[in-house]
């Protein structure tokens, strides 16, 4: 029989002995693959999380921004009631109006860069992200003044205006699609954004309105009414309602990432509270849509054009 000491050096396979060096020498060559991997994965990381720091700072909208109280001061005066703001609007709505009338895209643009309704827009998402009730209820009243007076001027002007018949411009305020939608939510992102930046100034707000068109809806709400085009008016309304109210929830969203200052601190199921009624009231928003989109897909909605020129519907 073989010596003990001897068949302990023997191999797993019991073919060759291993010595003690070439044990060590294969223990050495796993430490430096193992090693040379973990190496691997560190630079992979290293890269990634610079790749990650990389686009957090090209997209980010912190770096330039004013102090809380220049953007609180800056939002909430240019939401302010007063009468120069009512004489303004007054004038932008007969303007979209006549450019409503005559078809004519230009006056209406003009009409839209005039109108202060982004403003109290703005107002109302930076008094909800701060949790000010009283600057909201303040918003909420001054905007629904402007939003009666704008239906009021629009049709008292259709009522006197000679030109009865809808134009194209009239008809394009009819039709609210998901794309309105998307316009909503980053021309709001884009407002807000571009009033929370260091500075007096910036043209990104008359370029939202624009984008957005807050006016006309409304406008063509007054000639729906003054024409007594039911169908319509529906169709003009919601239209401005998705507009606002994505405006606004995007400016919220944003103001929030910003963490503008609370006037009372909120608990956590507060938060939770305030984030489930925003989910429930989006989802409330969208509803018409959705079923508007899946009933002109099907062709049941009757055409726009034959329900104006035919309110009876003969």
């Amino acid at each position: 029989m073989e010596p003990e000491e001897k068949k302990e050096n023997l191999s797993p396979e019991g073919e060759s002995p291993v010595t003690g060096s070439e044990a060590i020498q294969d223990d050495t060559n796993i430490d430096v693959a193992d090693r040379i991997t973990l190496e691997k994965d560190r630079k992979s990381r290293n890269a990634w999380l610079h790749f990650v720091y990389f686009l957090r700072r090209l997209f980010s909208i912190r770096d330039d921004t004013a102090s809380h109280a220049e953007i609180r001061e800056r939002i909430l005066g240019g939401g302010h009631f007063t009468g120069t703001n009512m004489v303004i609007m007054c004038c932008a709505i007969l303007i979209c109006c006549v450019g409503l009338n005559l078809d004519n895209i230009a006056v209406i643009i003009g009409a839209m860069l005039i109108s202060p309704l982004m403003n109290r827009i703005l107002m109302m998402a930076y008094a909800t992200a701060s949790d000010d009730r009283a600057s909201l209820k303040r918003g909420v009243g001054g905007f629904l003044l402007q939003v009666l007076i704008s239906i009021t001027f629009s049709c008292l002007y259709f009522l006197i205006s000679p030109i009865k018949e809808p134009t194209a411009q009239i008809e394009a305020r009819t039709t609210p699609t998901i794309y309105d939608v998307i316009v909503a939510i980053f021309g709001g992102i884009a407002g807000i954004i571009g009033q929370t930046r260091r500075g007096e100034y910036n043209n990104v707000i008359p370029g939202v309105a624009i984008a957005t068109a807050i006016m006309p809806p409304l406008c063509v709400v007054g000639y729906s009414l003054a024409t007594s085009h039911w169908m319509m008016l529906g169709m003009a309304f919601y239209l401005f309602f998705l507009n606002f109210y994505f405006i606004y929830l995007s400016s919220v969203v944003v103001l929030n990432i910003l963490e503008v200052p609370k006037v009372k601190t909120m608990t956590v199921k507060s938060w939770r509270r305030e984030k489930f009624r925003m989910v429930r009231n989006t989802l409330i928003v969208l509803a018409p849509l959705i079923v508007l989109t899946i009933l002109m897909g099907l062709h049941k909605l009757p055409g726009y054009t034959l329900s104006v020129a035919s309110p009876s519907g003969n």
